[in-house]
């Protein structure tokens, strides 16, 4: 037969057994319990069933405390909390403080136990005349016991229970207390309560107080301060000084009569105190809450973001939020102050939050992938010109907003790939001006990509046949759309994804497309960016993007945490490579010339895209790399010519021009004061490259020059248009790449050929001569012969070798 459970006792009959069961566990004196527990005409039964329901031993759960997250230099970036707590000590609590709560809340907290048998029974029977608990009486021990109840509710109904209004919660609270007593000392009851009770004004704990309300750790609290405190525990809102400073006094120096009485304080130090101010109000030190109100609230936010994707702090993000808002953690980032001033600054100067389009830079370190700084035009915020998007940062995280297309500033990872393959930084490729690559296959890691309508141009004018230095420092596009096909696709998006990058959207890998060394193939952040670049100043060592450098638990233990991820991604020697030829884009001349200066070397990329949506400059150092982007981050996103930046219209958007001079005043801002900096020479084998000997084929018709590459191993194509040329027409002018560079093996050659507007006049046939009749001079009859001159030729060619004496 199933068991029904037993009935819970009614208030009355709970009063009365309680006082018996404290009787017998020594909490009261026996006839004090005894002659109420007569009039009750309990039963045994009775008896056993309610002591049932009273608990037998109080866990007690670690105190809430408030976490820091700070710079560098260990100056505070936010503090986040759900109770602003900060546990210290007895030896770090004034002395006074311990009898000024002794002396208003439980003045013979040392005299008695878990209950103050004479107060309790006082409260009992004036509150069983009304309706409910309204009269107290609780012990400081019942006081730590109902705030460490409350400390250990998870939901609104545990909560709720804590807090209910009834003798069935204060029973439970007195049981608890006792076995309190029976386990901890009374001094470190004291020591816990302290660092436990709310004080008003978001507060919790005594040292939190001290500092909130007077600007001093709790060690250095007065007496007239001690007694302020003191007072605020019975109601911390309505005797809040900086609220009701009257009633704040009134209160403070009831404690002050109190102590005096008690002897704890003489008369005239009560006095004394009560003379002085309730507060100042200039010392009073609030704690914001949240990255919202951190000075660098987008970096926070990010930091915040990093540490709920770590599983060491809970096992989902809503243990792990509670976890670090409540466990006092010291969380150490990369940021620094002065280089996130300088990045700031830079913004500042060069943009407005009331612009159109928008700016964002990120400075990383080379070699650690520390993030030194994270700066953006708009303020934090949800009113106009405010944003709660992260510019710099993937969409992955919360208020990242996942990027722009970075333009040619994708050419550096063409660079890096074709130096990879052997290809020689003076590797020529005949650049027209417009080049019609519809339906030319480019090889990715899968097989193939075209396009069937793609007729690319350059935005810059160059030299026919650039160099790859020349190609980069005039940023020509149909040079890096060549060697692009020629490197092959898969190369530079192996590369690429091993430095960091990927599609800021969708966390995917890049597309392998025509156009992806263009900077078409996905969406970048100037994080992304940054630390990839970072990557040629280390010398090819690759640092994932690093916010947080420690994590310490509220007694100083070391959490493990993500921390330092580097490993190398090309040689020294291909970095050494690709820094040579980016740092010939920031000498005179190149588009990124305008934007040197000291005497560091620097290398960078400028990056526009199609349209103007976005303009981009990357660059570095070797001590610092950054990226700065300007654009249009409000759908459906138009071209930045004649928006407004800066509070003026833009007539022209240029990576060199728009976004170039946010990074130079960042950088040099950032790198003022540190030692002045050089890159690694290549060496030779690196400049000259690892190409295959290319056969001059000039003056050869087209099929005879095919022949002749197809049997080496190369592949051709034949340029649609004719060029001027000393050769024949329509043979072959000359090949891009040219014969004196070699080429790649297996590398497309192409075919220029000849529109003979340059050819020498074809030699006249020479005249027969008929036997017996001397020929005729060409100097005419009876004119003497001058001395003999060599025939005329054409220029030097392979099929005339010896041709002019050659």
């Amino acid at each position: 037969m199933h068991r029904s459970e037993p009935a819970r006792p009614n208030a009355l009959r709970s009063v009365l057994l309680f006082l018996l069961v404290s009787a017998l566990s020594g909490a009261l004196v026996a006839g004090l319990a005894l002659p109420l527990a007569g009039l009750a005409g309990v039963t045994t039964a009775t008896a056993h069933n309610t002591v049932q329901f009273l608990p037998q031993d109080l866990e007690i759960p670690p105190s809430r405390q408030k976490t820091v997250i700070q710079a560098s230099d260990g100056s505070l970036i936010a503090t986040l909390y759900q109770e602003n707590r900060t546990e210290v000590p007895l030896k770090a609590i004034n002395p006074i403080m311990l009898k000024a709560i002794v002396a208003i809340e439980d003045d013979r907290f040392y005299e008695h136990g878990a209950l103050d048998a004479k107060g309790t029974l006082r409260a009992l029977l004036r509150n069983q005349s009304g309706s409910g608990v309204s009269q107290g009486g609780s012990s400081i021990t019942q006081q730590y016991v109902k705030l460490s109840l409350v400390a250990k509710a998870k939901t609104p109904e545990e909560r709720a229970a804590a807090t209910a209004d009834t003798y069935e919660r204060k029973f439970a609270e007195l049981r608890y207390a006792i076995a309190v007593e029976q386990k901890i000392p009374k001094e470190e009851i004291l020591h816990r309560y302290l660092n436990l009770a709310f004080f008003g004004g978001r507060s919790y704990g005594v040292e939190a107080a001290a500092r909130h309300y007077f600007g001093v750790p709790a060690s250095k609290l007065t007496l007239p301060q001690a007694a302020l405190l003191a007072g605020l525990v019975k109601n911390p809102v309505g005797y809040d000084p900086t609220d009701n400073p009257k009633k704040a006094k009134v209160r403070r120096d009831t404690v002050l009569v109190r102590m005096r009485d008690l002897g704890m304080i003489s008369a005239k130090q009560a006095t004394a105190a009560m003379k002085t101010p309730v507060i100042d109000t200039r010392k009073v030190q609030s704690v914001p809450n949240g990255c919202a109100n951190s000075k660098y609230p987008f970096y926070c936010d990010y930091v915040v973001a990093k540490l709920k994707d770590n599983p060491v702090f809970g096992k989902d993000d809503e243990a792990r939020e509670n976890y670090i808002e409540t466990a006092g953690l010291t969380i150490k980032t990369a940021l620094d102050p002065k280089i996130q001033a300088a990045a700031q600054k830079s913004i500042d100067q060069h943009s407005k939050p009331t612009d159109q389009a928008v700016a964002a830079i990120t400075i990383v370190e080379p070699g650690t992938g520390l993030v030194k700084a994270m700066a953006q035009s708009k303020p934090y915020g949800f009113k106009k010109n405010q944003t709660a998007y992260n510019y710099n940062v993937e969409k992955s995280y919360p208020g990242g907003f996942g990027g722009f297309q970075n333009g040619s500033t994708m050419k550096a990872f063409t660079i890096a790939a074709a130096i990879q393959k052997g290809v020689p930084l003076n590797f020529r490729i005949t650049s027209p001006q417009t080049l019609d690559l519809s339906g030319r296959e480019f090889k990715t890691c899968k097989g193939t990509a075209s396009d069937p309508h793609y007729v690319p141009k350059n935005s810059t004018k160059t030299v026919a046949d650039p160099s790859m230095i020349e190609a980069a420092r005039a940023s020509t596009n149909t040079y890096f759309l060549q060697l692009s096909e020629q490197v092959g696709l898969c190369p530079i998006a192996t590369l690429a994804a091993k430095m960091g990058m990927r599609d800021a959207q969708s966390e995917t890998p890049l597309l392998q497309v025509p156009s992806m060394t263009l900077g078409s193939a996905g969406l970048i952040t100037p994080m992304m960016l940054s630390s990839a670049y970072a990557t040629f100043a280390a010398r090819g060592t690759f640092c994932n993007p690093q916010v947080i450098t420690a994590v310490a638990s509220v007694r100083g233990k070391s959490i493990a945490t993500p921390g330092r991820s580097c490993k190398p991604v090309m040689t020294q020697q291909v970095a050494d490579g690709v820094n040579y030829v980016l740092h010939q884009v920031m000498e005179p001349g190149g588009t990124g010339g305008k934007l040197k200066f000291g005497r560091s070397d620097l290398a960078g990329k400028t990056g526009t895209t199609d349209e103007n949506h976005s303009v981009w400059f990357a660059g570095y150092s070797s001590k610092l790399a950054a990226a700065s982007v300007v654009a249009d981050a409000t759908p459906p996103y138009n071209n930045l010519i004649r928006q407004i930046f800066n509070g003026k219209q833009l007539h022209d958007a240029s990576g060199s021009g728009t976004a170039g001079p946010i990074w130079e005043t960042a950088m040099r801002g950032a790198l003022a004061g540190m030692a002045t900096s050089k890159f690694v020479q290549p060496d030779d084998k690196t400049i000259r490259g690892n190409v295959k000997d290319l056969p001059s084929v000039k003056g050869m018709t087209p099929e005879e020059a095919t022949a002749k590459l197809v049997a080496l191993g190369f592949k051709v194509t034949v340029a649609d248009d004719l060029v001027k040329s000393d050769a024949v027409s329509g043979t072959v002018a000359y090949t891009s790449p040219r014969t004196e560079d070699g080429a790649l093996p297996g590398a497309t050659i192409t075919l220029w050929l000849s529109d003979g507007s340059d050819a020498p006049p074809p030699t006249p046939p020479t005249p027969p001569v008929t036997p017996g009749i001397p020929p005729i001079p060409p100097h005419g009859p009876g004119v003497p012969p001058t001395k003999p001159t060599k025939p005329a030729c054409p220029p030097w060619d392979p099929k005339f070798p010896n041709c002019g004496g050659r």
